[in-house]
């Protein structure tokens, strides 16, 4: 009997081993983490009307999309200089989407880039390791978890030397912490002497006011962004659905009553998280949604553990200055 059991425990061990000497050969250990946590990752094709996508992705699929405004945002004050909000996306008198606003003032606090390519910490896992007041997911990273974007980490250069970066930058040095529109600047002069930043894309909003995202209006996602207002305040954003296409963000944005100069798209999808803890406020988010698009197919991002949280490799963090 225990020689009959062995051996389908044996298949399994080999198995399980198998698939994780697979993930690591394919994506080191941030793919190890992957299947760890959530059993890997898979696209599924999906029609506009899918019952698996939310409701707010299904509207935003129709043609024409509904038009869409802000309703104003209540600011609630924390501490000096760190207000939170939520800002309703509006069709009509529905709500199809919200932002969770956080708004910082550089004169009291200021933004950390960090990284860990093994995946292996969530956005609580981040909090409590930073000790910071926020975290929210950065810039880009490559299939082994390593910054797909250069950024510097505590004064270390990280990411691709040979980039072309043509968007926007997070920086943070002995001036303040700011947006910078890299239109006809070099990266490398941007972040020289930061303690830190993070190179992304596409600029959601230009200071001219004209915006240079782009892509097909049906990649639909989760969105993280950072933007600076003309009073000079930085906002971290991140949008608790997934109406929103990148152009029609940057468009949101645009005229939402936030008086933004600049904005900055970060990655997006189930890795658009954003956690706050100050004064008593909790906000603990990440929510699961992205579809890649073909010319004549859409497709949904999906695992088979759906319980567990995507590790964020990269992240962005606030801490007191």
């Amino acid at each position: 009997m225990r020689r009959r059991l062995a051996w389908p425990a044996g298949l399994a061990l080999v198995t399980i081993l198998g698939g994780l000497g697979w993930a690591y050969a394919q994506a080191g250990l941030y793919g190890v983490t992957i299947v760890l946590r959530r059993g890997g990752t898979y696209w599924v094709d999906v029609t506009r009307d899918d019952a698996r996508l939310s409701p707010s992705m299904r509207l935003a699929l129709r043609d024409p999309v509904p038009a869409v405004r802000a309703a104003p945002p209540a600011w609630r004050r924390l501490a000096e200089g760190f207000e939170v909000a939520e800002m309703p996306v509006l069709a009509g008198e529905a709500e199809v989407d919200r932002l969770l606003l956080t708004r910082i003032d550089p004169r009291h606090f200021r933004l950390i880039a960090r990284s860990m390519p093994a995946g292996n910490r969530e956005v609580q896992d981040w909090m409590r390791a930073l000790g910071a007041l926020l975290v929210v997911n950065g810039s880009f990273y490559d299939r082994y978890g390593r910054p797909d974007t250069p950024m510097v980490e505590d004064g270390r250069r990280l990411g691709p030397d040979d980039y072309q970066a043509t968007h926007g930058a997070l920086v943070d040095d002995a001036a303040g912490t700011r947006l910078v529109d890299l239109r006809g600047k070099d990266w490398r002069t941007a972040l020289a002497g930061g303690r830190d930043g993070v190179v992304s894309w596409p600029l959601l909003l230009a200071p001219d006011g004209s915006s240079r995202a782009a892509g097909d209006a049906r990649w639909l996602a989760n969105r993280s962004f950072l933007a600076e207002d003309r009073a000079g305040r930085i906002l971290i954003g991140t949008t608790s659905d997934a109406f929103f296409s990148l152009r029609r963000l940057a468009e949101f944005l645009r005229d939402a009553p936030l008086d933004l100069v600049v904005a900055l798209n970060l990655d997006g999808g189930p890795v658009a998280c954003q956690a706050v803890s100050l004064a008593g406020y909790r906000r603990d988010f990440c929510d699961l949604w992205e579809t890649q698009t073909t010319e004549d197919r859409i497709r949904l991002l999906r695992w088979p553990l759906w319980w567990r949280r995507f590790g964020l490799p990269v992240v962005l963090a606030v801490v007191p200055r």
